[in-house]
């Protein structure tokens, strides 16, 4: 949930945020109007409560004769504060509504527009030449690393297998992402993947992607997309010491997304998938110190993409195609060969107070009074990253280069065809 204090000494700054996004501004007066109903109803609550207090005082004190007359009016009251409770309580759930509704509001600088007005911030490496590129499937089937014939026969389409060195592979990806993040102060976690709605709520996933979520209607509980969502509820309800800087958590999970409307896009090979695994970095810290630890997780995605030794490139998303939780989010894209592309690899979002406001996540000021977090997240190594080693290490006779911070975990230098 955005901030309230600015929404009421900066409205048009939220307005702007909104039509940035391309979302309606008309939320925004809605939200006030609602805040101020809410703290009205509030206010003649409190004060028919004060009012039944007293008067329930004055029965005591009261002689015979004026006692029936103060029942009375203490039972009219009683009555009108129930009526007011239930007012207020209507206010607040229609508050509450209105605050859930607006995305967090974008940071200065972040590109208005849409998924195709982002800004390049940077490109790193030279794409390979390559006369007549495999794609990553091609490569994946006839090295023996992935089976998605038997991955629909036993979970359906867009499931696979990975076998042999295409699993040991993906560990590696893995197990070095989580070597680069403790050596950067990253506490290692292995979440649940199963979250209650509060917490899939909190971290903004049940908003306009929805869809995308997988949820057991049963137990009243959701698979996650990522493992954002457990290391955001991590801490719900609690009160940080953040003293000593940042706290950094780097989560380890198999992810779970239904590519609801992508029918046709992205469907050949382990680009977009239902299921994958992922390492992902995720921040608590100081409102003030978010923007500087934003910088810090991009900078470490860039070492992860220099140890596969990929040619990417890095965007500043626009708004419009922000997640409503994030005020800022940059993307890593490696070249896809066989795509003539640059395809997304990582993302690290700056999501202020948004999501930490939502699940009560605070820290102790240097006065010792509860502020709100910020929180930060960003991929640290993922499935889809083998499309992009598979396809930019390909040599001329179908073997596969394997890069040499990944060797000790794949067990050899070269991938070759079976047989």
């Amino acid at each position: 949930m955005i901030d309230l204090k600015l929404l009421r000494e900066e409205p048009d700054a939220v307005r702007r945020s909104q039509l940035s996004r391309g979302e309606d501004p008309a939320l925004v007066d809605a939200l006030l109007s609602a805040d101020t109903a809410r703290r009205q109803a509030i206010s003649a609550a409190d004060s028919l409560r004060a009012e039944q207090k007293a008067a329930s005082k004055n029965v005591g004190k009261a002689s015979p004769q004026e006692r029936p007359a103060l029942l009375q009016l203490a039972k009219d009251l009683a009555e009108q504060v129930k009526a007011a409770e239930a007012e207020q309580a209507a206010a607040e759930a229609a508050f509450t509504a209105a605050h859930m509704a607006i995305s967090n509001v974008i940071i200065d600088g972040v590109p208005a527009g849409g998924e195709d007005d982002y800004a390049v911030l940077d490109v790193v490496g030279e794409p390979p030449a390559l006369a007549e590129p495999k794609d990553h499937l091609e490569l994946g089937e006839s090295l023996g690393l992935i089976d998605m014939q038997r991955g629909a026969k036993v979970s359906g389409s867009r499931f696979y297998f990975l076998t042999g060195r295409g699993a040991l592979l993906q560990l590696g990806l893995l197990q070095l992402a989580l070597k680069v993040a403790v050596e950067n102060g990253f506490i290692p976690m292995i979440p649940p993947v199963l979250v209650r709605p509060e917490v899939m709520a909190g971290t903004g996933f049940l908003g306009a992607h929805a869809d995308e979520v997988y949820r057991l209607e049963a137990d009243d509980l959701y698979l996650v997309g990522t493992s954002e969502v457990p290391l955001a509820g991590y801490h719900s309800g609690e009160i940080l010491d953040l003293a000593d800087g940042p706290l950094r958590y780097a989560g380890w999970s198999s992810c779970f997304r239904r590519e609801a409307g992508s029918y046709g896009k992205d469907t050949r090979g382990i680009i977009r998938v239902h299921q994958f695994d992922k390492v992902e970095g995720f921040v608590y810290c100081r409102p003030e110190e978010a923007e500087a630890e934003h910088q810090r997780l991009l900078g470490w995605q860039r070492e992860m993409l220099a140890q596969i030794e990929v040619p990417y490139r890095v965007i500043d998303v626009a708004a419009g195609d922000l997640g409503s939780s994030a005020a800022r989010k940059f993307d890593c894209e490696a070249w896809v060969p066989t795509q003539a592309t640059y395809r997304e690899l990582t993302s690290t979002s700056n999501c202020t107070t948004f999501q930490a406001r939502r699940l009560a996540t605070r820290y102790r000021d240097a006065n010792g009074k509860p502020q709100t977090a910020a929180t930060l997240n960003g991929t640290l190594g993922t499935t889809r990253w083998l499309v992009s080693i598979l396809e930019n290490h390909q040599q001329p006779d179908g073997s596969v280069r394997v890069p040499a911070a990944l060797v000790p975990f794949v067990g050899t230098e070269i991938l070759e065809p079976a047989g």
